[in-house]
C-alpha cells in the first residue's frame, strides 16, 4: 500500500507541474489609465513660486517644483500630463508680489478661468490633481477644477509642494468637492525634500502600488 501512495503521490506531483500558473496582475497604474493635472508658477528671479525653494532647472530648462513633480509621476506611472493654465496671467517678478496676489484671490474667493478645457475625464481612472500650498490652502484655480468638472467614480489623488505646511486642510477640502470620487493623499515634497524629490515620488507610487 505504501508502494502506491508513493506512486499516486508522484504522479499528483508531475500533474501540478503541467498546469499552467495563473498569472497574477500587479496592482499598478500602468494597467490603467492616468491623467496628471498641474498648476504651477515658476519664477524666473531665482526662486519658485510653488514653495519659495529654489527653482529647478533641468537640462537647461526652468522647472516650477509642482511641474516638475507632475512630470516624474507621469513618466512612472505612463500618465497623461495636463498643465493647469488660467486666462489671466500670474505676477512674474518676485515671490512676495505672487503670493500677495494670491492671497487676494483666496480673500475675495475669485475662483480664476480655466483657459483650457481638461481632456475627456471618461477614458481615465485615476487622476493626479498637484498644486502648490499658498497661504495654508490649495490654489483658488484648483478650486475652479473642482466646480467645474465631475471627478465621480474617479481615484483623485492630490500632491503637493510646500514650504512646511504639506497640505494643510486642501485634501478634505477636495474630498468635500468631490463626494463621490475616492481621494486618496498623494505625495508632499517640501522646499528642503526637493533635491530628494525623485525619491520621495517613487517611494510614494511603490508603496501605494502605482509602480514595482
Amino acid at each position: 500500500m505504501k508502494q502506491i501512495a508513493s506512486i499516486l503521490f508522484s504522479l499528483l506531483f508531475m500533474f501540478v507541474w503541467l498546469i499552467p500558473a495563473k498569472a497574477v496582475t500587479p496592482k499598478s497604474s500602468q494597467s490603467k489609465n492616468v491623467l496628471v493635472v498641474y498648476f504651477s508658477q515658476p519664477e524666473t528671479n531665482g526662486t519658485d513660486a510653488s514653495t519659495g525653494a529654489s527653482r529647478l532647472i533641468q537640462n537647461g530648462k526652468l522647472y516650477g517644483t509642482t511641474e516638475y513633480m507632475a512630470r516624474l509621476i507621469g513618466e512612472a506611472t505612463g500618465g497623461d500630463l495636463f498643465e493647469l493654465t488660467t486666462t489671466h496671467a500670474y505676477p512674474q517678478a518676485t515671490h512676495k508680489e505672487l503670493i500677495d496676489y494670491a492671497k487676494q484671490e483666496a480673500e475675495t474667493k475669485t475662483y480664476p478661468k480655466i483657459a483650457k478645457p481638461l481632456p475627456s475625464l471618461d477614458k481615465y481612472d485615476v487622476v493626479f490633481v498637484g498644486y502648490p500650498n499658498w497661504w495654508y490652502d490649495m490654489p483658488m484655480v484648483i478650486y475652479s477644477l473642482f466646480n467645474e468638472y465631475d471627478f465621480g467614480g474617479k481615484t483623485v489623488i492630490p500632491f503637493v509642494t510646500h514650504g512646511g505646511s504639506s497640505f494643510s486642510q486642501s485634501v478634505e477640502n477636495i474630498a468635500g468637492m468631490e463626494k463621490h470620487a475616492t481621494v486618496v493623499r498623494g505625495p508632499s515634497v517640501s522646499r528642503n525634500g526637493i533635491p530628494n524629490m525623485e525619491q520621495i515620488v517613487n517611494k510614494w507610487l511603490k508603496d501605494n502600488g502605482y509602480i514595482q
